[in-house]
């Protein structure tokens, strides 16, 4: 089954997408480019050595006969050796010289010049060209260089000579016929060798991406802990690898997180059903009083509760994180919420025996921010402080502002944090205290909301908490909004 061109166009196509086909072609195109310019440019040397070469001893048997004309006019014998002689006992590179009066005549000829080259012809190239070298073809096709010159006879110039000189150059145009065969020669070697070596080059060199490539194929949401050995990489290959590696313990950390997310999640929703439904399973149990009915259903009601706060509290962290996510920005009193936030939470601090207190700054501390947001996280920050404040602790809370930043703090006087569990008091569903987070209606989220609103508004939340000496928690937004990029 023969291919269509189509097959053909496709098969091209596919190979061109390949790295290994791009390097390989990229390095024997630029090689076969550099061996051509090179070969290239030895042969225009070359060829210009051999006719400096040539046009030198043409200028230099010019310079012997006009000096002879010049000096011996009449000394026949050295002229006749000079122009018939010395042009015989040559075997390779022979030369014909011709010599004529002032009326054209002939006066010596190099013996066979007649037979070599169309005098006439000659005469005619040279006519207008004296003293330039012209290359003309011989009568048995052999490549010629020649030059004609005026010569002054004798001391006083009484009159003056024609000098003819030609050189049979086909021994070097041989010699540049060979070079231009052994040219092609190499260069179709060099067409074959070339891609060999080229495609050699590549695979050595992609062949840590194939590793790298190998390595991510074995990477599945079950086996994170693959790993690129970047040892024995070039420096660019082993920063990839290195940031590959890198990408890989994030991807591995955030399915850890999910997956203990996913496991709170799951313990956190499943304890106030499984209350609800033993709650209503016991009261069907039997027939109850008006009264017992109430108590249960009550009972359903404040675990239905929990669970709808525990939900709306899960929703929020999920809109958070969605790069859509926007706030309603606006001016806001800062010292004003934080009095507002401690009498909505006067009365459970009362209740709890805890001195609850609002500290701020002479001067009106204002930002723009998402009012309802910020009310949200610092009544998170309240509740918690309460919660683990004994009876006769304080809570304060205060503001204060620079240049572009609002510090707004929350601390108390409370048992405080252990060391150990600082670094992950701002992840979900942790608990220090477990049984006591659960027993005063706590989810373990109020803090990774904090977190989120602070992020929301491009600021950050801090918390410092020596053992036993009370916590402190420190929200730092932004005075404005980031300027958004325009358009």
């Amino acid at each position: 089954m023969s291919w269509k061109p189509s097959s053909r166009i496709t098969t091209v196509s596919r190979l061109w997408r390949t790295l290994a086909f791009r390097l390989t072609a990229g390095y024997a195109l630029a090689g076969l480019f550099l061996v051509t310019i090179a070969i290239v440019s030895l042969y225009l040397v070359l060829e210009s050595e051999l006719d400096k070469s040539t046009d030198l001893f043409l200028a230099d048997k010019v310079h012997v006969l006009r000096t002879m004309l010049q000096e011996r006019p009449d000394d026949v014998d050295a002229l006749r050796e000079e122009i018939e002689l010395e042009s015989a006992a040559r075997q390779y590179e022979r030369f014909y010289i011709r010599l004529l009066d002032d009326q054209n005549t002939p006066v010596l000829t190099t013996p066979g010049m007649a037979d070599q080259l169309d005098l006439a012809q000659l005469a005619g190239k040279t006519k207008n060209h004296s003293e330039r070298t012209i290359r003309i073809k011989g009568s048995n096709g052999h490549a010629f260089r020649v030059t004609s010159a005026l010569a002054q006879v004798g001391l006083s110039a009484t009159h003056t000579d024609t000098v003819q000189i030609a050189i049979d150059v086909s021994q070097k145009e041989e010699l540049l016929a060979r070079y231009r065969f052994w040219f092609w020669v190499i260069l179709l070697g060099a067409f074959a060798i070339f891609p060999l070596i080229g495609y050699q080059i590549a695979r050595h060199g992609i062949r840590p991406v194939e590793e790298m490539a190998t390595t991510a194929r074995h990477i599945s949401s079950s086996n994170l802990k693959e790993r690129i050995r970047p040892e024995g990489y070039p420096s660019e290959l082993a920063s990839l690898a290195g940031t590959f590696n890198e990408m890989l313990d994030r991807l591995q950390e955030s399915f850890e997180r999910i997956s203990r997310f996913s496991a709170d999640i799951a313990h956190d929703l499943r304890t106030p059903v499984n209350n609800i439904r033993g709650e209503a399973e016991v009261a069907l149990a039997r027939a109850r009083t008006s009264g017992e009915y109430r108590d249960v259903i009550e009972s359903c009601l404040e675990e239905a509760v929990r669970l709808s706060d525990l939900i709306g509290d899960l929703l929020f962290l999920a809109r958070a994180e969605s790069p859509l996510s926007y706030l309603r920005r606006e001016r806001v009193d800062v010292g004003e919420l934080l009095d507002q936030v401690r009498e909505y939470y006067e009365a459970s601090a009362v209740d709890g025996e805890v001195s609850l207190t609002a500290a701020v700054a002479s001067e009106p501390v204002v930002a723009e921010l998402d009012r309802t947001l910020l009310q949200r996280a610092v009544g998170n920050l309240v509740a918690n402080a309460l919660a683990h404040t004994p009876p006769g602790g304080t809570v304060v809370l205060s503001a204060n502002a620079d240049v572009s930043t609002v510090h707004i703090e929350v601390s108390d006087t409370g048992i405080g944090i252990p060391a150990e569990a600082l670094p992950r008091v701002f992840d979900r569903f942790f608990r220090v205290d477990s049984a006591r987070s659960h027993g005063s209606g706590g989810t373990g989220l109020g803090l990774a909301i904090v977190k989120s609103i602070a992020q929301l508004h491009g600021g950050n939340v801090e918390i410092v908490s020596p053992p036993g000496h009370g916590t402190q928690v420190t929200l730092q937004m932004p005075v404005l909004p980031a300027r958004q990029p325009t358009m």
